[in-house]
């Protein structure tokens, strides 16, 4: 049922296919650009793009402060490629002025997968979507080096560690919003409807 409002921070990126695939899981969805629409949703997206750019345009439109704090406060998050730079505690080889939100406690190295032109799809694991493995779109992708005690890996490629979890975020160095697969964005909406019923007790 359409019972939560997720956003998804609509400064660059794939903002239109994360849209798409949320309401396709059931929940409804809205663009977040300023602080007020982000005081309006009960979780939030961080779409691939270019990292750099994301963080910056969050400073410019006065949202970096109000998303860190939101995190901080348990609202759930889900970072795709890009999204899973920005919700990094700590990036391996950060741009100059490149700024996280934080929320997960990793290291993440960018663009480790390579450039553009070696992009690849396969198949990933994902632990907790069930009905096997989802097809994951990497482009220009971030792997993570290593995770903190609080942070779960949920998912590994080639020996490398592409998608975590740490209690409401979640995050993803591939696209799964490119596939027409719903299924990890059904995740990350239940993550939302069970942190919304929590609060509400």
């Amino acid at each position: 049922m359409s019972d939560v409002v997720t956003g998804v921070l609509a400064l660059q990126g794939d903002v239109r296919e994360h849209l798409v695939a949320l309401a396709a899981a059931g929940a409804v969805a809205r663009p977040v650009r300023l602080p007020d629409e982000l005081d309006e949703v009960d979780g939030l997206v961080l779409p691939g793009g270019e990292s750099t750019t994301i963080s910056k345009l969050a400073v410019l439109f006065g949202l970096m402060e109000p998303l860190r704090a939101r995190v901080r406060a348990g609202m759930p998050v889900y970072g795709t490629c890009a999204g899973m730079i920005l919700l990094a505690d700590k990036i391996l080889d950060p741009r100059s002025g490149q700024e996280t939100v934080g929320g997960i406690d990793m290291i993440v190295r960018r663009n480790a997968f390579g450039r553009q032109n070696e992009s690849f799809e396969a198949a990933v694991d994902v632990k907790g979507v069930v009905g096997g493995p989802v097809h994951g779109v990497f482009i220009r992708a971030p792997w993570v080096e290593s995770v903190g005690a609080g942070a779960e890996v949920v998912a590994e490629h080639d020996g490398h560690i592409v998608a975590v979890r740490q209690g409401n975020v979640l995050a993803t160095s591939f696209h799964p919003e490119l596939t027409g697969d719903h299924r990890v964005h059904g995740l990350f909406v239940t993550m939302t409807r069970e942190c919304r019923a929590a609060d509400a007790l």
